[in-house]
């Protein structure tokens, strides 16, 4: 929802000789318009059976109510309309004015309180400290005040899309739908009375943590485990920090990581600067950034397309001499990589070399040797789930009859499709607004050349499934969701719903993080009690830099408002596993010998961390990743006896079947992409690339 203020503005935007004559002070039209305000809220009458209150009614209300508005020819017209609604709410009881009732994801205070009389009837009351949403409110409890549970819940947000209220249609893209947001708590309250009414459990709510000025609070076994290590052990810091500073060891380490390892560092961080944690893309960049600090070793913390990105830019950047160390001496795979490994990838991309002029947009996550392979047989750029649009949208703009071939997600591909179909029903001025160079006719063309690979998955994001959908619905659908671009579709389309309201991001990891960080800090400046609630749609492994992030900003100024932020995960409760209390498999890794040793940590073993439909809450192969090794690694540095060969990260010398360096050929498309960071267009050389292969 929109301030009053923001609103306001909108409202009269229209040309106009003098805005004061249009919009005199609240009070003097709240006296103007109350005759009007008689018909603008109908409440049943309780002594009536239903059927001849309600039955039908609220469509009909909602006919009537748009009827009017759209007689009201003139903007300053519907804004005295909506006013007067907003005269005609009855007094919302102060007792009511708790954190319980108020509506999330609106910039304005609303309160909504839902009962069931016993006609059972939905019996709805609303109140907002800005009249402009108060409006909305009114009419909202006019057209649903009264009505059959069911006809609450068939109530769909398109049915007030014709509501024209301000001289735009509600469903404009560029406005936070209010309707919307309320209508959402409206219809999960009632669902949650037609549950109480028939003796039905609640479904159990998802494991979460509340972040507060008070600290910490842990709900599920899940959620305990992962905090076990926000506070880290001050012993092991200073252990890191004094190893990491005299032998001038980086670490760069993925979102992803073991909570323990992410508490150690995060904390650590504030003593060594040369400590990065982040998405795939950064790790690179900022390993050069410590090269170039004087850093003689890096140590990388995520799986080993990661650890031999990191060796390739450092080379390409002319620091050959610098070590690049993994935290295992086994293969540190990733089930995308590993799809995108396959000969079935290979097949896909002779069908791209076959189909000129055709373009590979590879998703980052992947090898170098699949870079290199995939680059010799289709031109490629690398993308990531934050570009990944962009990229393909600049590629069609520059080639119109390219082909565009995507993977090895299959979700974030399918994902992609769905995005570009739901953008052939916005206006060209709209699409220009995300793209200048495409409208509706282009995007429709190109999704006929837009291929993407059908067998590639990450084993985390796939656990958001159909029954972990259901559960958010029931539960959370007035919440902020968050999900990574690579989750199934069903996933993905109600994340997009809740972004269209202002209530949810879709993106990478650091969309994420910087969504959340956004709401946050919009909660600070309203300066009022707040409980703002996120479902965390990536791996849990984000939580610590989540934490981290939301800390510094409750921290950042003093407020007598109380502010509390809770991550949800949608995983089942009881997603843990036992084991090492020294993390996970490293350098001299023992089987503890007393079962009392073990500790109780979020990861993946033997189907913990798992969702109620299948998929992981986090990524097995990013556990491979201890404390233990990363202290041990370091400790060892400089590797004079080859103790730690097995942990160097691959440098490669190989080639490809067409005789070409792998190092060289795979960092080529990472260029490319980095070229179209830079610029906003795909770099002349790929262009040439693709036009006369």
């Amino acid at each position: 929802m929109e301030a009053a203020t923001a609103t306001t503005r909108f409202l009269v935007s229209s040309p106009t000789p003098n805005h004061k004559t249009l919009l005199p002070s609240t009070a003097r039209l709240r006296r103007r318009l109350r005759p009007l305000a008689v018909r603008c809220l109908q409440t049943p009458d309780p002594t009536l059976p239903y059927s001849a209150v309600a039955s039908g009614l609220p469509r009909h209300r909602l006919v009537r109510l748009v009827d009017e508005f759209a007689s009201l020819t003139e903007p300053v017209d519907r804004v005295k309309r909506l006013l007067a609604c907003a005269a005609s709410l009855p007094a919302f009881p102060e007792a009511g004015r708790v954190s319980a009732n108020r509506v999330m994801g609106c910039t304005a205070q609303v309160w909504l309180s839902v009962a069931m009389d016993e006609l059972g009837r939905v019996r709805f009351a609303a109140d907002s400290d800005t009249e402009i949403t108060k409006g909305f409110c009114a009419c909202l409890v006019s057209v649903l005040d009264g009505a059959l549970p069911e006809e609450v819940l068939e109530m769909t947000p398109e049915a007030f899309g014709d509501l024209n209220v301000v001289g735009l249609p509600m469903r404009a893209h560029s406005r936070v739908n209010t309707w919307h947001n309320v209508l959402i708590s409206m219809q999960k309250r009632t669902t949650a009375l037609i549950a109480k009414r028939e003796g039905r459990p609640s479904a159990d709510p998802f494991p979460s943590l509340v972040i507060g000025p008070d600290g910490i609070e842990a709900k599920g076994s899940y959620a305990e485990a992962q905090a076990m290590f926000l506070s880290p052990d001050g012993s092991k810091i200073k252990e890191l920090v004094s190893v990491l500073r005299k032998k001038k060891i980086g670490v760069v380490a993925h979102f992803y990581m073991d909570p323990e390892v992410q508490g150690i560092l995060t904390a650590a961080q504030k003593l060594w600067p040369h400590i990065h944690i982040s998405d795939s893309l950064v790790m690179a960049d900022r390993a050069v950034k410590m090269a170039e600090a004087g850093c003689k070793y890096i140590t990388v913390l995520g799986v080993d397309f990661m650890s031999e990105n990191v060796r390739a830019i450092l080379d390409q950047a002319d620091f050959k001499k610098v070590g690049v160390y993994r935290m295992s001496n086994e293969l540190i795979g990733c089930s995308l990589a590993d799809a995108a490994a396959s000969s079935t990838y290979m097949q896909f991309l002779e069908a791209a070399s076959n189909s000129p002029p055709s373009l590979h947009v590879i998703y980052i996550n992947t090898s170098l040797e699949t870079k290199a392979y995939g680059h010799e047989l289709v031109p490629t750029i690398t993308c990531t789930s934050s570009n990944v649009v962009q990229t393909i949208f600049q590629a069609f703009a520059q080639v119109p009859d390219l082909n565009v071939w995507y993977g090895p997600d299959s979700y974030m591909g399918a994902n992609i499709v769905e995005l570009f179909h739901q953008m052939t029903d916005m206006t060209d001025e709209e699409i220009s607004g995300i793209h200048p160079d495409h409208n509706r006719n282009s995007i429709r063309s190109l999704l006929k050349r837009l291929h993407y690979y059908q067998d590639g998955n990450c084993i985390v994001h796939d656990m958001f499934g159909h029954e972990v959908v259901e559960r958010i619905k029931e539960l959370y659908c007035d919440a902020f969701l968050t999900a990574h671009f690579e989750v199934p579709g069903e996933m993905f389309s109600l994340a997009m719903e809740a972004k269209r309201r202002g209530m949810g991001v879709v993106g990478s990891t650091q969309n994420i993080l910087d969504f959340i960080k956004n709401r946050v800090q919009e909660a600070l400046d309203r300066d009022i009690d707040d409980h703002l609630q996120f479902v965390l749609g990536t791996e849990s492994g984000m939580l610590t830099s989540i934490v981290a992030a939301v800390r510094r900003l409750l921290g950042s100024r003093e407020s007598r408002c109380k502010i509390k932020v809770e991550i949800v995960f949608p995983v089942s409760s009881d997603s843990v596993s036992r084991t090492s209390v020294n993390g996970s498999q490293g350098l001299n890794y023992a089987i503890p010998s007393d079962i009392t040793e073990l500790a109780v940590v979020p990861g993946v073993a033997n189907g913990e961390g798992c969702s109620v439909h299948g998929g992981c809450a986090s990524c097995p192969y990013m556990k491979m990743n201890s404390l233990n090794s990363l202290l041990r690694v370091c400790q060892q540095l400089p590797d004079k006896d080859g103790t730690l060969h097995a942990y160097e990260a691959n440098r490669f010398n190989a080639v490809t079947p067409g005789g070409k360096p792998v190092a060289d050929i795979g960092c080529e498309p990472i260029l490319h992409m980095r070229h179209f960071q830079a610029t906003g267009k795909l770099p002349d050389k790929l262009i040439h690339h693709i036009l006369h292969r």
